[in-house]
């Protein structure tokens, strides 16, 4: 895996979301947050996240999606239950994952941080494929950006937020990713 002077991954499938803007000037990836997503809730596979991420999911399709109505959102990566890896934003410009969010004192994390999803739940495992490819991804990221803190949208939003949840294990991906 390569990224080239944009911020886009090699070897990984690209499907680029409208919804992300430029960094603030001088501003380095200093963070990495780990998020989960599952769309409708607690399924997985498809291609609704996606649909989501692109503005383009028909909001008629599932009850759920109805809150979803003028959302706008994005990560720069996802990682799918078999540990593929799709990317929306180059890592070079700010996608919008974190909305209101603080990390060490420092408000707004989405202009110093890129944002991982994997596919998942509060309520399940994730699966082996999942911790090897973000460990690798997360190794990747860690070569071409000072990266120096990796958390949680839970800890960066506490009172919002509660993912990736408790069933992600900190310290077997902290172990894989070294």
């Amino acid at each position: 895996m390569k990224l080239d002077p944009q911020g886009w991954l090699s070897g990984v499938r690209r499907v680029a979301s409208p919804n992300q803007d430029a960094r603030p000037i001088h501003t380095a990836v200093v963070l990495l947050v780990i998020h989960n997503i599952s769309l409708p809730p607690n399924e997985y596979g498809g291609s609704a996240i996606e649909r989501f991420f692109t503005n383009s999911l028909d909001h008629s399709e599932h009850p759920y999606f109805e809150q979803l109505k003028g959302v706008r959102v994005s990560s720069h990566f996802l990682v799918r239950r078999g540990g593929q890896i799709v990317q929306f934003v180059p890592c070079n410009r700010r996608a919008w994952h974190a909305g209101v969010s603080t990390w060490r004192g420092r408000s707004r994390c989405n202009d110093f941080s890129i944002g991982i999803e994997l596919e998942g739940s509060d309520f399940e495992s994730y699966t082996e494929r999942q911790y090897e490819a973000l460990a690798r991804l997360t190794r990747r990221l860690k070569r071409a950006y000072p990266i120096r803190d990796i958390a949680g949208h839970s800890d960066i939003a506490p009172e919002r937020k509660t993912d990736p949840g408790p069933f992600f294990d900190w310290e077997r991906y902290k172990k894989q990713r070294e």
